[in-house]
């Protein structure tokens, strides 16, 4: 199939999006390109890791297939509700179709001014970029549904934050970058077709399946509910938190979008926070399904009008609140489902769910890393599970339990062994990699410990030779206990 873009949202109600032409920079310079993902796309030769690619994706050369849009969207930051935000550092260069036959969208975010800037200045720091294409990308191989990198460029210029920083700008590839918060938006104008117009275009783009539903606009509301609790759950089944659940940042895809301060917890505590800027809080690795039952809550209010088909207002909050309520259950059923199969066991074995709970008490407890605590559960022996606990008799009474429960589901504990790391990564992107990797780049000019992660986060299921020190936590020494968003 030939590369088809096909530029379809800017031509909804021009309220909702703005044409504008990224800003060309000094002296662009390769960091990454994604050939697996460019072929997806079909993305023609010669704008691949070439000169006339290197052009486009730093935004010195717009190519007639592309027609630069920043989207506008509100949302509700930390609670507070902000009525205009939209693409303040991003534009939309196309949309294509793949070659699995889906639609995506290919943004440059870090490419200067937009009319959603509000006074910042359009770019990016070289660290984000980096940051977003390593955890991005891993996301995708870790099977969590996700934004990707396609490209990263140096810009050659300086950003200016706290310090100066080289700039850089991400080529970010999503099913769309409709948020809650474009919804929201869409919703202030109070005019029922726009909201409609809206509506029928994520159900068309997304949810096509909800089209000839008797109330198509709460299948519409249950679909993407369904999907966010699938998408949570995979991040708590893999110590991922977020940091920043804004309505803008949740995404009506169900894909995880806007890496900005977004962390994989190490030594297991419910309550680890990475942000800086959450100082209270709210966006806890434990409180990700309330937060994103929250998001939802707000989502379910945009659709109220289509809902109630202008009489049954009661009604349609009645309805709107069941959906959101039923949130809970959706997301239990699949929080389940991923946590007792790190265990090797499904929800419906006996103890399986107790057994997984009595586990994660245990490595809170005992500070054990959640990552390395569900691997090593796969090992042919037990020694390094056994070391991560200092063999104690708490460990050793839990462990004598799972072994029972899974000889009697297995025909061999070899079985479950193989199946286990299938399922638990041996590799994740550490915050203390990461930021090594950043600092690496930044200080020294050098792309190394960057292009190992990035290959080895490509394969997180199996151990790969002269890579068994990415396995390891942090050291005291290593720890970064904060993350920041590099807006």
């Amino acid at each position: 199939m030939p590369f088809q873009p096909d530029l379809t949202y800017s031509k909804l109600d021009p309220r909702l999006s703005a044409s504008c032409a990224p800003t060309e920079v000094l002296d662009p310079q390769w960091i990454a390109f994604n050939d697996e993902l460019a072929e997806q796309l079909q993305l023609p030769a010669d704008y691949r890791a070439t000169a006339a690619g290197l052009q486009t994706f730093s935004g010195n050369q717009v190519p007639a297939w592309a027609q630069p849009t920043a989207l506008a969207y509100a949302g509700h930051q930390f609670a507070n509700y902000v009525p205009q935000l939209g693409d303040g550092r991003a534009v939309l260069l196309t949309e294509v179709i793949a070659n699995n036959g889906q639609r995506y969208d290919i943004q440059l975010k870090g490419s200067g001014r937009t009319p959603y800037s509000r006074g910042g200045d359009g770019r990016s720091p070289l660290g984000p970029v980096l940051r977003e294409y390593l955890v991005s990308e891993a996301m995708h191989h870790l099977g969590v549904p996700t934004t990707r990198a396609l490209a990263a460029v140096a810009t050659g210029e300086m950003v200016q934050r706290e310090n100066a920083l080289p700039g850089a700008i991400l080529t970010r590839v999503a099913a769309s970058h409709l948020r809650v918060g474009t919804a929201q938006y869409v919703l202030a104008f109070k005019q029922r077709d726009l909201l409609q117009q809206f509506a029928d275009y994520v159900i068309s783009r997304h949810y096509p399946q909800c089209a000839d539903a008797d109330d198509r606009y709460l299948a519409l509301l249950d679909a993407v509910i369904d999907n966010q609790a699938a998408l949570i759950a995979k991040w708590m089944s893999l110590g991922f938190i977020h940091g920043v659940m804004n309505t803008d940042n949740m995404s009506l895809s169900g894909e995880t979008i806007d890496y900005g301060p977004c962390a994989f917890m190490e030594a297991y505590d419910p309550a680890t926070v990475f942000s800086f800027i959450d100082r209270r809080g709210r966006y806890a690795y434990q409180n990700q399904p309330a937060i994103g039952s929250w998001n939802l809550a707000r989502f379910a209010e945009t659709l109220l009008p289509l809902i109630a088909n202008g009489d049954d207002t009661d009604g349609a909050i009645a309805k709107a609140t069941a959906a959101v309520e039923n949130f809970e259950s959706v997301y239990e059923r699949y929080y389940w489902q991923q946590m007792t199969a790190k265990l090797g066991l499904t929800p419906d074995t006996a103890n399986a769910k107790r057994l997984t709970q009595d586990y994660l008490d245990l490595m809170q407890q005992q500070q054990v890393d959640f990552t390395l605590a569900f691997r090593f559960l796969g090992d042919a022996d037990s020694n390094r599970l056994g070391e991560l606990f200092e063999h104690s008799e708490a460990w050793q009474a839990w462990h004598q339990r799972w072994t029972q429960v899974v000889k009697a589901e297995y025909a061999s504990i070899d079985d479950a062994k193989t199946k286990l790391n299938r399922t638990n990564p041996a590799y994740i992107p550490r915050n203390h990699l990461v930021e090594a990797a950043i600092k690496e780049a930044i200080q020294d000019g050098s792309l190394a410990l960057f292009n190992q992660l990035n290959q080895v986060l490509q394969m997180p299921f199996v151990e790969q030779d002269g890579s068994l020190e990415l396995l390891q936590p942090a050291t005291a020494e290593q720890a970064v206990p904060r993350t920041f968003c590099g807006t």
